[in-house]
């Protein structure tokens, strides 16, 4: 090949370097401002305290009210019941009765209530951790225990993806790898 067909061929070579590099930096970019849009919302995610008071308060007078509707029903069964028998025989031990079961629903209800807040609050923190693994290719698990999430939570994008090693994992074992090559 000539001299001057060589300058030619890197000529075009550079030209082409040139263009690849520059779609490489507006991509760059492009991914950095993608990044910087979405940081408020993973932040929010990743701080996130579950429902708010006001969901919280709602929630808990729906069940309750749902629960406690049906002890009424049944007291105000048991009232008619009395009044049309003109007994009031069992009245007050079945009233009794009744506050007992509502008394161990309704703690019941709260306690489900109580679980449900803890659960939706741990649900928008992973949501967060995927998202913040998904947009900067993070060690999701790492933060996770950082952030104290159960253990038996983490890496569960992981295992959906179906990949074996990602993060510090996978350069620990890399590192001990090569040290063994040494050893």
């Amino acid at each position: 090949m000539s001299r001057a067909a060589q300058q030619h061929t890197r000529n075009l070579t550079d030209q082409q370097l040139a263009q690849q590099n520059q779609l490489i930096a507006q991509s760059n970019q492009q991914g950095q401002q993608d990044r910087a849009a979405m940081m408020p919302t993973i932040t929010s995610l990743l701080n996130s305290q579950g429902y708010t008071p006001q969901q919280q308060s709602a929630i808990t007078q729906q069940s309750m009210g749902a629960a406690n509707t049906a002890f009424d029903a049944l007291r105000e069964r048991a009232a008619n019941r009395m009044a049309a028998t003109n007994n009031s025989a069992g009245y007050g031990d079945l009233t009794a009765q009744l506050g007992r079961e509502q008394a161990q629903t309704d703690a019941s209800q709260a306690q489900q209530n109580q679980i449900q807040f803890a659960n939706q609050q741990l649900k928008e923190q992973m949501a967060g951790l995927n998202a913040l693994g998904q947009t900067y290719g993070i060690d999701t698990n790492l933060l996770g225990k950082a952030m104290g999430v159960p253990s038996e939570l983490l890496g569960v994008r992981q295992r959906a993806s179906g990949s074996s090693g990602s993060g510090l994992g996978s350069l620990f074992g890399v590192g001990s790898s090569i040290a063994s090559l040494f050893g």
